[in-house]
């Protein structure tokens, strides 16, 4: 069937502001400006653009209540109004506290990850994800994977190794990366993959039984985040980070520089203000996509937001052709789709190749996501409503 227009502007705006997601993230690290000791360095201030990230998922709760405001008006005038649980849902708050620790690390891990290596090395490399989120939920959840989840996670793992020899062999080919440099902000990246699996668990845990709409979840994550940042930002002015610092007192994050920086080169409020508003966005477009399509399709998305985001990589000259990346990327795709069971094995099974269909009471563990947001699998289609980053 056709898409109509709104769902190829759904399809288009998920894409979009996914990339700028990512794009504007590394385009903040890669501008330069003066700082605080008349140093004109790049802009490397990892936990001050986590603070961005947990803005732009609070603003995803004032598009859910914009969203709320605007049905009930739609309903106005009607003979029969039909109440909606969604509306005004209920649910203790405090559910939020764990996962959005575990955002707030993960994120701001892989935020330090960025600085030191390509773009689409983070993205790509963020499919560590289902590997982790699988063997979690087998030794926590009691999960039992089918066969073709174990499947998909070797051929996911063998996608990343494939990744991290591109960037082992191209290392040391675009200026302004060191080899060292990146390798560690690859394992910083696959690290926080590690948080991220524990976050999703602990949300399938606790949070997804209370059936709290998509929306609603990122924003309170995001203020939960946002207020513990803000508070670690405090001691992290003092902490020495060593190599892991790029202000000039070589602490973990430096504030007043950061400040510093965006007075002398206002251009850094752009990709900031970018990377704000696109996560709420994205967020927006990857659960009306859900809804409107299928997780399938969202999937598929998020493999050409990771596309779209090597590419221009490449145009931008961030950094140089690796033959191996794209063949990294091919793989992690099939690993993600095999162990998601979409496209590959329906497509043999309604060939008549293969014949194991899915038992009734077996759930893949993850799915598509969301800018962070995978989703369990529920009865209306939407996968994960309340995860925090994706696959890819």
């Amino acid at each position: 069937m056709a898409w109509t227009t709104k769902q190829m502007l759904l399809a288009i705006m998920m894409v979009v502001t996914g990339s700028i997601n990512t794009l504007s993230t590394k385009w903040a690290d890669e501008m330069t400006a003066v700082n605080s000791e008349g140093e004109d360095v790049p802009f490397n201030h990892p936990y001050f653009q986590t603070e961005g990230m947990f803005i732009g998922e609070m603003l995803c709760m004032l598009t859910f209540y914009i969203m709320v405001c605007y049905a009930r008006r739609q309903r106005q005038g009607q003979v029969e109004m039909t109440p909606s649980n969604d509306q005004n849902p209920r649910f203790p708050k405090k559910i939020f506290f764990v996962p959005a620790m575990c955002d707030t690390l993960a994120t701001s891990t892989m935020y330090l990850g960025l600085t030191l290596t390509y773009a689409s090395s983070f993205q790509m490399l963020r499919g560590a994800v289902i590997v982790f989120t699988g063997l979690l939920s087998v030794a926590f959840l009691g999960r039992k994977l089918r066969y073709y989840q174990w499947i998909g996670i070797c051929v996911v793992i063998v996608g990343l190794v494939i990744v991290g020899i591109s960037d082992f062999v191209g290392g040391s080919d675009t200026e302004g990366y060191t080899l060292n440099g990146i390798i560690t902000g690859d394992l910083l990246i696959i690290a926080a993959q590690v948080i991220t699996a524990t976050q999703m668990v602990v949300e399938e845990k606790f949070v997804t039984k209370h059936n709290v709409p998509p929306l609603l979840a990122v924003g309170w994550e995001g203020v939960f985040g946002f207020i513990v940042m803000t508070i670690l930002l405090v001691p992290f002015n003092w902490i020495p980070a060593g190599i892991f610092s790029s202000n000039p007192r070589g602490v973990l994050e430096d504030i007043p520089d950061a400040f510093i920086q965006l007075k002398n080169n206002p251009a850094l409020i752009g990709p900031i203000i970018g990377n704000i508003i696109s996560i709420a966005f994205f967020n927006f477009a990857g659960v009306s996509v859900t809804k409107e399509l299928s997780a399938t399709t969202r999937m598929v998305l998020d493999s050409v937001r990771t596309l779209v985001i090597w590419v221009v990589s490449l145009i931008v000259k961030w950094q140089k052709f690796q033959y191996l990346q794209p063949i990294g990327f091919a793989v992690l795709v099939i690993g993600m789709m095999l162990y998601n069971d979409v496209v590959i094995l329906p497509f043999l099974r309604s060939r008549g190749c293969i014949r194991d269909d899915l038992p009734e009471d077996t759930e893949p563990v993850i799915a598509s996501s969301s800018s962070g947001r995978s989703e369990s699998l529920e009865k209306d289609g939407i996968d994960n409503s309340n995860a925090t980053v994706e696959p890819l």
